[in-house]
């Protein structure tokens, strides 16, 4: 019977051993995913006019615009600030993900 690739015969893995490594990375992927749900990261712009707060996993929670941010006849800037400060929440989410996750699992969930 020919063995194939080091599956066959007692020189094979140990399925037992890779069973306990995958259930671990279960559980660290369950704890990331648990403390990305709770965490809230707030990224500003302008000084503070404009802050957006998402959560771990990147969903918006709060938006807040200060009345001196809004000018009728620059609507442009506000729309950038916006978007400055919700990059810089999205950046915050990504760095505390790729320090809670096991190494490799970035961008699984």
């Amino acid at each position: 019977m020919a063995k194939f690739g080091g599956y066959g015969g007692g020189g094979g893995m140990n399925m037992q051993a890779m069973m306990k490594q995958a259930q671990k990375l279960q559980e660290q992927m369950a704890a990331a995913q648990a403390e990305l749900e709770d965490t809230e990261l707030t990224g500003e712009a302008g000084g503070g006019l404009v802050s957006v707060t998402i959560d771990g996993k990147k969903r918006l929670q709060r938006l807040s615009i200060k009345p001196e941010a809004v000018d009728l006849d620059d609507l442009e800037m506000l729309e950038d600030l916006i978007l400055a400060a919700y990059n810089e929440a999205f950046a915050a989410a990504e760095e505390l993900e790729a320090e809670l996750l096991p190494a490799g699992m970035n961008g699984l969930m």
